[in-house]
């Protein structure tokens, strides 16, 4: 059996309710795999601040790539991409149907099409970039120095898109050769056989207000707490696990910098902004993914499944028999 099922959509939409709504409706003799595409639920210490499946849900199904890697690391895309490719692999050979969720849509990229085989860049480099970027000139002096050196790249990047520019411009410095070069080099290994992709696009106004209610709810559950581990590891504040929704907020909340109002607030801004971000980037990187999305419905979880449901039984039909 060679099929996956894929679901993606931002923040909050129900990702997770969905994976294992599906598991509980369809797959009842437990042959399922759960497997995580969020880039911050891959960090082990961070189960509330990113809003991982409870330890009740995890033993309901087989849930894997979930906290699997410590904060004083870097899970990268292609290092995401090779693992999910190990458990979807595991998974058809144990005859579980692999559902991949989450709301990184790079990491969706990687696993369908394959991925550039950039080397990691040293974190030298990566530090002299943030400084660079920090200073008056900023990210004007990068683009003025990729201009001279790999004027190819410039013409290919948004004068905004600063975090494409940081990139190449530390692809070129850590291995002399431009982006451009590594991003035609042999993609690598990606998903194969039958697949369906389940987008998720809730209304704006709903899906704003279930971020909101996450974010306090997370206070309630002891993420200020959890963050403050996080911070007593004394490890650099650079690393990705420090760039999860709330983090910063809640660092600074802990720190006496902001009244936990304010931070609540800040947090919730920026969860929403996130959510926009997430939503633009999948309007306009997955045109081929089934998009499942109402207009001023309450119950717009239940109204997506209405209309999931027969989809995905329609997609593994054949298999389950």
């Amino acid at each position: 059996m060679n099929k996956t099922v894929l679901i993606a959509g931002p923040t909050a939409s129900g990702k997770s309710w969905l994976a294992l709504k599906i598991a509980k409706s369809l797959l009842s003799n437990n042959k399922v795999r759960i497997i995580n595409a969020d880039s911050m639920q891959v960090y082990s210490e961070l189960r509330i601040v990113t809003a991982r499946p409870s330890l009740e849900d995890e033993k309901l199904f087989l849930h894997k790539l979930y906290g699997t890697i410590s904060a004083r690391e870097s899970c990268s895309a292609g290092r995401w991409r090779d693992l999910a490719l190990d458990q979807i692999s595991a998974a058809r050979r144990n005859k579980e149907i692999p559902i991949v969720v989450g709301g990184t849509g790079l990491y969706f990229r990687a696993l369908l099409e394959g991925l550039a085989p950039v080397p990691d860049i040293p974190e030298n480099i990566r530090a002299t970039a943030r400084k660079i970027s920090e200073t008056h000139e900023g990210v004007s002096s990068l683009v003025a120095e990729l201009e001279r050196r790999d004027p190819e790249i410039v013409g290919k990047i948004a004068a905004t898109d600063t975090k494409r520019i940081i990139r190449a411009w530390e692809v070129l410095e850590a291995t002399g050769e431009s982006l451009t070069v590594w991003q035609q080099r042999n993609p690598g290994p990606k998903l194969d056989g039958s697949i369906a992709k389940v987008l998720l696009e809730p209304p704006r106004e709903h899906l704003y207000a279930a971020i909101d209610a996450r974010i306090l709810k997370m206070v309630e559950k002891g993420a200020l707490e959890e963050v403050a581990r996080l911070n007593e590891m004394h490890i650099s504040p650079h690393l990705p696990a420090f760039k999860a929704l709330g983090v910063p907020e809640f660092t600074a909340v802990n720190a006496g910098i902001l009244p936990l109002e304010n931070g609540l607030t800040l947090a919730q801004q920026a969860s929403r902004r996130y959510a926009k971000r997430q939503s633009t980037w999948y309007r306009n990187q997955a045109s081929d993914w089934t998009r499942f999305s109402c207009e001023g419905e309450k119950q717009y979880l239940e109204s997506f499944w209405g209309r999931i449901f027969p989809f995905i039984r329609e997609f593994l039909l054949t298999d389950l028999g």
